[in-house]
């Protein structure tokens, strides 16, 4: 493995800690917030920054998206985002361990997946983790955002006025991510032409639409959801489609033997699988929520 593709992978594990960690200070704002209403996104959405808890949770997402952008940069966006999955499955056990929980064996499960997975992925790394892979073809780019943003869109109208509803914004919320995602590594591959020309490309504008969208969206699913099977669905919706992004966008070579692919399907989908498996540590949010 190169040397800038490891430092890739240890800026997406600063992000998963940053993520995490925002994601819980959003929630504790949100949930005493007014409600982000659709037929006033904007405005409501606005509403929801006069909340301290809520502005600190944007403001270490911020620097987990920044720790992200990195990563994306420096190395293959599908490891990126295993690692960041594994990394949120590490943390909730962290997190519990120091808020003075006790682990359950729900979460000692999805540590073991998480361990197996990301052992796995490093046993088929051969061909992908010699470089960042940034290339793709324009139109399966805008393929690919256009499924991602699409699906959001049908599951978030499909789970509205449900039961299931924080779930369904959660997972709305994620395949938007995804698309930004998927356009960060897209773009990082013109940061070599300067700040002017990447702001100026199309591709900082869908990176802009589809990150508000996100928030707006993520928001509303925290406050009429759970917040465990929230967060670990946004989790789940992320990184799993932006790591298929990964030989579909950008073609990543897959192991050229039958074993190694499918050691290294089995891999990604244990580190999803561990991701979803074991909530997040919001014990400490949902305490506060109500004084808030």
């Amino acid at each position: 493995m190169s040397p800038s593709v490891l430092l890739g992978l240890l800026f997406a594990l600063a992000t998963a800690l940053a993520s995490i960690v925002g994601f819980l200070y959003k929630h504790r704002g949100a949930v005493a917030s007014p409600p982000v209403e659709w037929r006033r996104p904007v405005r409501t959405s606005l509403a929801l920054f006069r909340n301290r808890w809520y502005v600190l949770g944007i403001g270490i997402a911020l620097t987990g998206w920044g720790f992200h952008v990195a990563a994306l940069a420096l190395a293959p966006i599908s490891l990126v985002q295993s690692v960041i999955a594994g990394g949120l499955v590490m943390l909730t056990v962290i997190a519990d361990r120091l808020f003075a929980h006790s682990v359950t064996r729900r979460e000692w499960i999805g540590v073991a997946l998480a361990a197996t997975g990301l052992a796995f992925l490093a046993a088929t790394l051969e061909g992908t983790g010699d470089e960042a892979h940034s290339d793709y073809a324009t139109s399966v780019l805008i393929a690919y955002i256009a499924v991602c943003s699409g699906l959001s869109l049908t599951v978030a109208l499909g789970g509205r006025g449900t039961a299931r509803a924080g779930v369904a914004y959660g997972a709305a919320a994620g395949l938007l991510w995804a698309a930004s995602d998927t356009s960060i590594k897209a773009l990082s591959d013109d940061l070599g032409e300067g700040v002017l020309a990447v702001l100026l490309h199309p591709l900082a504008l869908v990176i802009l639409i589809a990150s508000l969208a996100g928030l707006a969206v993520s928001a509303r699913s925290l406050q009429v959801g759970k917040a465990v099977p929230v967060i670990a669905v946004t989790s789940v919706a992320a990184n799993s489609f932006t790591i298929a992004a990964g030989p579909i966008v950008f073609d990543e070579p897959l192991p050229d033997d039958t074993l190694g692919l499918v050691v290294r399907t089995a891999a990604f989908a244990l580190v999803i699988s561990a991701a979803a498996l074991t909530p997040a540590p919001v014990r400490a949010a949902r305490a506060e929520a109500g004084p808030a």
